[in-house]
């Protein structure tokens, strides 16, 4: 009998041992991608390259949180990169030195840093409202939809930036005061320090998990991306909730574009460039379903951290730029296949 139960014992065990592996799938992967580069180039795991993917991965991750949120839909918004460049452009305007030659205001006396991080919000906000309008009430498929504004917005910020008399140049000069928002940390001594922007990120995805997992608003997200119809029939309002999260959203890059200005202290109309495909990448690699109705905020976080080491580990590494592009491409496209055959063993 006890030879029996020692048998029993280890298929249990080893069943126990691939569920957690099923589970912890996506952070194993992380921890392997940091030991494998860190063993490559001992550079990679110092403290002052951490801090930088940390302070890197916070705007990502803002962005991917905004980005998520509308998968979860079954949508997608296409427009989000560039309504972080917009966001950015305005912040950046408003927050010049007096002293900078090439003040875009130059009769504008000094904003607080606070306002006009609002106005970068509300300049985002307004165009996910207008992505929500028109797939919750005009029934356009969001790729569409998303594509037509991602457009129109890079129309806008290119007109903003191109003004008379000095024309389309970098936005520079920016206030200490806002700059400090984006480079700034609390010092814990030596090389070690927590940077506000990851605090802020940190705030942002608190605050995102609540929504999700604690309202009636996150309930009704996940219940149109499973199934519309029925998320209708139990008495979902479903263009509100639409409106709702693609508006969230919108505020999400809006914060960004402005933390973005401050991490880089400037800004140009190119700025958010191809930034929507790296989130709904970094979004699907983290477990959120391209079919709607799954996935996580730690899922999200987990992915962006593992798309920004990769990104920084190839750097370090010394792979040229072009085999980047193509081994990232590669990434999208399996964690994508995965979840499509993980959808259709479902059906």
């Amino acid at each position: 009998m006890a030879s029996k139960s020692a048998g029993d014992a280890a298929p249990s065990r080893l069943t126990a041992f691939k569920e957690f592996a099923s589970r912890q799938a996506i952070s194993l992967v992380l921890l392997a991608l940091v030991i494998v580069i860190g063993v490559m180039r001992p550079s990679f795991l110092s403290v002052a390259n951490l801090i930088n993917i940390l302070m890197i991965s916070s705007v990502r991750l803002i962005i991917a949180l905004g980005e998520g949120g509308i998968l979860i839909t079954r949508g997608t918004d296409l427009s989000a990169g560039r309504t972080v460049g917009l966001a950015a452009v305005i912040a950046a305007s408003l927050l010049q030195r007096p002293d900078y030659a090439s003040r875009m205001y130059p009769h504008l006396a000094s904003q607080p840093v606070l306002l006009c991080i609002v106005a970068a919000v509300s300049v985002g906000a307004a165009v996910g409202l207008i992505n929500g309008a028109v797939v919750a009430f005009l029934n356009v498929p969001p790729f569409i939809a998303t594509l037509g504004t991602m457009i129109m917005v890079y129309g806008a910020a290119s007109l903003y930036v191109d003004r008379p008399p000095l024309g389309a140049q970098p936005i520079g000069g920016l206030r200490d005061d806002f700059t400090g928002i984006g480079t700034g940390a609390i010092r814990f001594g030596g090389d070690w320090a927590l940077p506000y922007l990851v605090i802020i990120a940190a705030v942002i995805t608190l605050l995102v998990w609540v929504l999700l997992n604690q309202t009636r608003l996150g309930k009704n997200i996940y219940a149109i991306g499973s199934n519309r119809d029925a998320a209708v029939v139990s008495g979902v309002d479903v263009p509100k909730t639409l409106l709702l999260v693609y508006l969230m959203a919108g505020a999400l890059y809006g914060l960004a574009g402005a933390l973005l200005a401050a991490r880089t202290g400037g800004a140009t109309n190119n700025y958010g460039l191809m930034y929507e495909l790296d989130a709904i990448a970094a979004c699907v690699i983290g477990g959120v379903s391209t079919s709607g109705g799954i996935g996580t905020v730690g899922g999200v976080l987990t992915g962006v951290l593992i798309f920004e080491v990769l990104n920084n580990g190839l750097v370090v590494l010394g792979v040229s730029a072009y085999w980047q592009q193509i081994i990232k491409g590669i990434i999208i496209v399996a964690a994508v296949s995965v979840d499509i055959r993980k959808y259709l063993r479902k059906r």
